[in-house]
């Protein structure tokens, strides 16, 4: 039974989906959730182009940390699911170097694997001190070696900003950190260690690309969402969600689930030292290029392939025929192949949006992703901008969060999801449904969020 709190929900990604589906099982019907485009899932979303080959924003692995993200992933999908073993691998060198690339050194040529393991061995010798970004902290685990070869080129790819305004604080699980016997044995027995990590085992929507997952959770709430439908501005004294025809929704609790700088720019009455705050937070934007050929899949080992080298544009290419067949026309992987590359761009990484889809196709030829053959056999290319691709961990990232959330609560807005809460290692889709969940379970019984956090 509806317990008459009004609560509107902005943004019909993941998070919005979980805190609408969560009002849903308690009987709540007294809320809204309003999407500015025609479909559910927000980055989370999959096309279909005109030559039948689905697409998603970007590489996406489903893994869970949650049983109840495990519940409704089973509620919705029912069998609908394949499940893969991670084989990805770093291409440096010329060499397909297995991830972890820290674990694997044994697959370089002799100079570099000397190269990584002396860096490795002179870390370990200097007294440890808390690093004071990112950089400091790539040095200091892994060595001169390791960061030259991977560490540093790479993550200047992905993230597009400067080692030194990143914080160390966030790494976590993201990062396989190193054990010098193991990395020496592995080099000496010419041994692979490649199953580290939280996403070893993945699984992938048998139909539909990662959307599908999103677009089946929409479908028992497609009353409660409004699609097609913007946020003009909040008056958030007044706690009201004005639209961009005029039409006033007024709220008792307000989830916010867009971007938390872009939500205060247009929250009326907003103080200018907030607004201002939250505008210092950094982000980046993902320029997703989908290629479709027609020539089999023939590469039916690698799951994904990192890139640090430049002579790609692309950070991360996706093989994602192998994900699921039906990610290209008829099912059909004897006949094509498609790969899903990301490239990131920021105010201190450029890119030419004219040339990225060339440049991405030349740059898996030239990176050994395809051949000579192949390339020639290009029958769909396909690209999205996100100019929200990931919120970047700063340095002063967490102090700007406790103001700025602070601000917001205090006034029933609660701002959770990827970038409603700005924090990068709790923004995978996992994460963002249970922060939907749990945000409901604050509102309505005042409990204690486990995921969110500030």
């Amino acid at each position: 039974m509806s317990s008459g709190k009004r609560i509107v929900i902005i943004g019909a990604g993941p998070c919005g989906l979980g805190a609408g589906w969560a009002l849903n099982a308690r009987g709540h019907d007294n809320y809204t959730i309003i999407e500015r485009s025609g479909y559910a899932g927000g980055l989370s979303a999959s096309f279909v182009d005109g030559a039948g080959f689905t697409w998603d924003v970007g590489g996406h692995v489903l893994f869970s940390h949650y049983p109840e993200f495990d519940e409704i992933l089973a509620k919705v999908m029912g069998g609908d699911m394949l499940a893969h073993l991670r084989k990805s691998f770093v291409r440096r060198l010329n060499r397909w170097v297995p991830y972890p690339f820290q674990n694997n050194l044994s697959f370089l040529p002799p100079e570099a694997q000397l190269d990584c393991l002396l860096g490795l061995k002179r870390a370990a010798e200097v007294e440890q001190v808390k690093p004071a970004h990112f950089g400091e902290w790539i040095d200091a685990v892994f060595g001169e070696g390791i960061a030259r070869h991977f560490m540093r080129p790479y993550n200047w790819k992905v993230w597009g900003v400067p080692h030194e305004l990143m914080s160390a604080k966030w790494i976590g699980e993201r990062v396989s950190v190193v054990d010098f016997d193991a990395v020496l044995k592995n080099v000496i027995m010419g041994s692979e260690d490649s199953a580290w990590g939280p996403n070893a085992e993945f699984q992938f929507p048998s139909v539909g690309g990662t959307g599908e997952i999103f677009t089946r959770l929409a479908a028992p709430l497609k009353d409660k969402i409004r699609f097609n439908t913007t946020v003009s501005s909040v008056a958030v004294d007044e706690k009201v969600v004005i639209l961009s025809t005029g039409e006033r929704i007024e709220y008792d609790h307000l989830i916010n689930t867009t971007p938390i700088d872009k939500f205060l720019k247009a929250a009326e009455c907003a103080p200018k030292e907030i607004v201002k705050r939250a505008g210092e937070l950094v982000h980046n934007g993902v320029i997703v290029v989908g290629l479709g050929f027609e020539a089999p899949l023939s590469d039916k080992e690698r799951c994904w392939m990192y890139f640090p080298e430049d002579n790609a544009p692309f950070y991360r290419v996706t093989n994602f025929a192998k994900y699921s067949a039906s990610n290209v026309p008829g099912g059909d992987t004897e006949r094509y192949s498609s790969y899903l590359c990301e490239t990131s761009y920021s105010s201190f990484k450029s890119i030419d949006r004219e040339l990225i889809i060339d440049e991405t196709k030349d740059g898996l030829l030239s990176a050994g992703v395809i051949d000579e053959d192949t390339y020639s056999k290009e029958v769909t290319r396909f690209m999205i901008d996100a100019d929200y691709g990931y919120p970047v961990p700063t340095i002063d990232r967490d102090e700007i969060l406790r103001d700025v959330q602070t601000y917001l609560i205090d006034r029933s807005i609660y701002s959770r999801g990827r970038f409603g809460a700005w924090r990068y290692e709790t923004g995978n889709m996992d994460h963002s449904v249970k922060m939907g969940l749990e945000v409901v379970e604050r509102i309505l019984d005042d409990k204690a969020e486990e995921v969110w956090k500030y």
